[in-house]
């Protein structure tokens, strides 16, 4: 009897999806709220990246000359053999750039705070933003927010003041930041000193406590915070004018429109931490991701943002993971996507599941990604066993939580180029859910012949047979 299995059933593939491309394809539901809008007079997004870019101008330099001088096998590398910024490295830089050490030290530090730069034990390597610098712009403006979250580190704090004063400051400034915002214009410096004196007040008294017993005397000398404000204010907003946030001068200070921008970024990520969009902050990382799964892309990432703000960085991360580690392999797909939000400060925890067979092909994925990889390129870091792999995964999420269509055109995300070649690497891969996988393809595609061919397939990985 003849055989009605196709020979060569070419398949008319496109170029393999990204990662969890076949869940994205589920998400249609619309978002329940548009996103929020900037205020009035915010200038668009391409022109605050334009500002972002000029301002981090000199440290984009500085983070290039590294990438080409510094980088491993070059013959710029430093004598220790690590990418850092040794004395004879920067005063080498600066006869590169026509620049002063000093002024090479400084641009290097702006590039490290924006991203531009990752330090990474003792060396140092291009970030993902530099990667993407001239041609994404919300990786330029990720980038200076980043340098405008850690103005305290740009400038040095004024000596003779205590710590705990120090502190009590930029825990204040964000109030500050969002009076000048309120303002729109130019605030008095005495106006600014007179609200940061009731924000320090503010934060002593809710942290004041009165202890059970016998009460210790007093400290003879007065207490350190009651130094005066004015030279940690003024610090704070040289700091601030040196990223760029505001202008500083003449007793009054004006927030910058990436400045203005920026404190509006701020307050909505508060407003979305305090209640997200889906309700979904208060649940488990797998919880969450499964409230996730049937929002929009942009939606879900919103979701993440708010889930992540209401946790450490490291407990999430680590709460992400174990739900990666799960039987639904959706929910791996999503968890992967929630730590591509959390961005660089997830990558060490990444790196470490590389040898975990369940998550490797979605690790290296990400890593590729974070490294600067197009999405639609970064596949390209798999081999093709965990190609495989990783389709079989991506098949069982859609056979789970799609629809049969979905299914059918997963088929063209194979790297291999034939029915029977796909069949046969598939049942060599081992994945654990590959017979419901080839069973639930049977039942949904068309074609008599192929199905019947994936049904074949999926009786012999379920025997043992060949």
């Amino acid at each position: 009897m003849t055989s009605r299995i196709p020979r060569d059933s070419r398949l008319r593939l496109v170029r393999p999806r990204p990662l969890a491309a076949a869940p994205r394809a589920m998400n249609q539901r619309r978002s329940r709220r548009p996103a929020p809008r900037p205020p009035e007079g915010t200038p668009a997004p391409a022109e605050l990246a334009g500002m972002a870019r000029l301002g981090l101008a000199d440290a984009a330099r500085v983070a290039r000359w590294a990438d080409a001088a510094l980088g491993p096998g070059r013959d710029g590398a430093t004598a220790d053999g690590k990418a850092t910024l040794s004395d004879a490295t920067a005063e080498r830089a600066a006869r590169d750039l026509g620049l002063t050490p000093d002024q090479v030290r400084a641009d290097w530090d702006t590039a490290r705070l924006a991203g531009l730069v990752e330090v990474h034990g003792d060396s140092a390597r291009p970030g993902w933003r530099l990667r993407a610098w001239d041609r994404d712009d919300s990786a330029v403006l990720r980038g200076w927010v980043a340098l405008f979250d850690a103005w305290s580190l740009a400038c040095p704090e004024p000596e003779g003041h205590e710590p705990a004063a120090v502190a009590e400051v930029v825990s204040a400034i964000p109030q500050t930041l969002t009076f000048l915002q309120l303002s729109a214009g130019p605030v008095p410096v005495e106006q600014l000193l007179d609200l940061l004196e009731q924000r320090v007040t503010e934060l002593r008294t809710a942290r004041c406590e009165i202890p059970y017993g016998p009460r210790p005397e007093p400290p003879a000398e007065p207490a350190p915070t009651d130094a005066p404000l004015a030279p940690l204010l003024d610090w704070a907003l040289r700091a601030l004018a040196s990223v760029g946030a505001l202008t500083y001068g003449d007793g009054q200070a004006t927030l910058t429109p990436l400045g203005s921008w920026a404190v509006w970024v701020k307050l909505e990520q508060i407003c979305v931490a305090a209640q997200s969009p889906a309700g979904n902050i208060e649940q488990s990382a797998e919880d969450m991701l499964r409230g996730c799964a049937q929002l929009r892309p942009n939606a879900a990432r919103a979701e993440y943002r708010a889930w992540l703000a209401a946790r450490t960085v490291g407990g999430a991360v680590t709460e992400l993971l174990a739900a990666a580690r799960g039987e639904d392999a959706l929910l791996r797909g999503l968890a992967f996507e929630a730590l591509r939000v959390v961005g660089a400060p997830a990558e060490p925890d990444v790196r470490a599941v590389l040898d975990e067979p369940t998550l490797r092909p979605y690790a290296l994925l990400w890593l590729a990604e974070h490294d600067g990889a197009d999405p639609e390129d970064a596949h390209e870091v798999l081999t093709r066993e965990e190609a495989t792999w990783l389709w079989v995964d991506t098949a069982a999420a859609v056979a789970d939580h799609g629809e049969a269509p979905l299914l059918v055109r997963h088929l063209e995300s194979a790297v291999q180029p034939t029915v029977p070649m796909l069949l046969d690497e598939v049942r060599a891969v081992g994945h654990p859910r590959t017979v419901q996988v080839l069973v639930a393809l049977a039942a949904a595609h068309p074609d008599p012949a192929l199905a019947k061919a994936v049904r074949r397939a999926a009786f012999q990985v379920h025997t043992g047979g060949s």
